[in-house]
């Protein structure tokens, strides 16, 4: 049985620490934090998606980056073997809207809990508080890890440092530093599943929408007349721009695009009504309200907040009786509510971004086992590889995966 090194106690980190000690290897965990899955901790707004339960195709459907790399490591271990594995552990799960899987009890203090017990039932020597600052190879082998100029002999060694995102909680670029150092190619990296900063002011002070949620609209992404991305659910308007589910995944075609045109996002406010339909109903509540002044017309329409900027968008006098106003104006009143355009000035950074775009290059990387082509007994498995998907709990299955496929590999 070999003796297994992991460097990084998150999501990825403790379970193959698991399995790998289940397998009977002799496993020690290097973390740099005081606590195992700090990232995992605040996952999902603290109740943690640890994966989704659609079927493969549609999981594959949601990988951004390198899907044909998972083929191997995602039909040897599946979402289905992954809400087994926690169920086992006493973890209930339950599926919700968009087949999201969280813990029953909504905590994911639980999931890390249920990992961390497992780890040490099985005798995995944790070190908290704890900083690789090197991995030690000599003729193309891995021989262990350096710490304070202590090595830590290893027959193997796997890196589970994650990638750049939220690295208050560990994530700065550590597996990046260790891949280069032993001649693996690092992709460029950017923050990916991100807010967006947008251009327009709302309001006098820039902040009329502030706070305002918006459920069951489309969100479409263009640069010029291209369209990146579009689909419908959730976002909401935030201090500096736009964020939710939605705008996240709308990052990721953004951080994708590389090419120096600007980017826009059209919300469709009313995606469930065609243009002359909203303009029916438009008739209806103008009739139902026909000596009301414009501005108190459109309650049963919109929420409370959007009033105000939708009237000035339409550029309709807020003060005109409904029963004057135009064919026009009603139909650019329509175009304004089904296409509520704002400019992208920027995507948020690291600090609030879910995942890493870019990473270890996976050509580099055996993918039926993780292990490193240029380095025997060297592997990556998690955010630190060139891999990322949208939301949904896409992102934590690479991670649960990729360190399944790395602990069975090891001999």
């Amino acid at each position: 049985m070999s003796r297994v090194l992991v460097v990084g106690g998150g999501a990825a980190g403790m379970l193959t620490a698991v399995v790998a000690a289940r397998n009977g290897h002799t496993v020690t965990v290097f973390e740099k934090r005081e606590k195992c899955g700090r990232k995992l901790y605040i996952t999902g707004k603290g109740r943690c998606n640890v994966t989704n339960a659609s079927d493969l195709e549609t999981i594959f459907d949601n990988m951004m980056s390198n899907k044909k790399f998972l083929y191997s490591s995602f039909y040897t271990f599946t979402n289905e073997n992954l809400m087994d594995f926690f169920e086992e552990l006493g973890l209930r799960l339950k599926v919700e809207r968009g087949n999201r899987v969280f813990p029953v009890s909504d905590k994911s203090s639980d999931v890390i809990n249920t990992l961390v017990s497992e780890m040490n039932r099985l005798g995995v020597m944790i070190h908290y508080n704890t900083i690789v600052d090197e991995v030690v190879t000599k003729d193309g082998v891995i021989k262990g890890v350096r710490v304070n100029k202590k090595l830590y002999e290893g027959d193997a060694v796997i890196i589970a440092t994650g990638g750049l995102s939220y690295p208050v909680t560990g994530s700065t670029g550590d597996g990046y530093r260790f891949a280069e150092s032993v001649g693996h190619t690092i992709k460029p990296c950017s923050p990916s599943l991100v807010p967006f900063n947008i251009k327009e002011q709302f309001g006098p002070d820039g902040k009329a929408l502030q706070g305002l949620s918006l459920k069951n609209v489309e969100l479409t992404l263009r640069a010029e007349k291209k369209v990146l991305y579009k689909n419908f659910g959730e976002m909401l308007f935030t201090h500096f721009g736009i964020s939710g589910p939605l705008v996240l995944s709308a990052s990721s075609y953004a951080a994708a695009y590389k090419k120096d045109k600007p980017l826009t996002v059209s919300i469709d406010l009313k995606p469930a009504l065609s243009v002359e339909q909203l303009n029916q109903r438009l008739l209806r509540d103008f009739e139902a309200n026909i000596n009301k002044h414009f501005c108190n017309a459109l309650d049963q329409l919109l929420p409370k907040k959007m009033i105000p900027i939708i009237i000035e968008r339409s550029g309709i006098d807020p003060m005109k009786r409904v029963n004057l106003i135009t064919k026009e104006e009603r139909a650019n009143l329509v175009k304004t509510m089904k296409e509520f355009t704002m400019g992208v000035a920027s995507l948020r950074g690291y600090n609030e971004a879910v995942i890493t775009k870019g990473g270890v290059a996976v050509n580099e990387i055996d993918p039926g086992s993780m292990e490193s082509k240029l380095v025997k007994g060297l592997y990556f498995i998690g955010e630190v590889l060139d891999l990322d998907a949208l939301t949904g709990g896409y992102n934590l299955q690479i991670a649960w995966s990729t360190a399944y496929m790395a602990a069975i590999s090891i001999e």
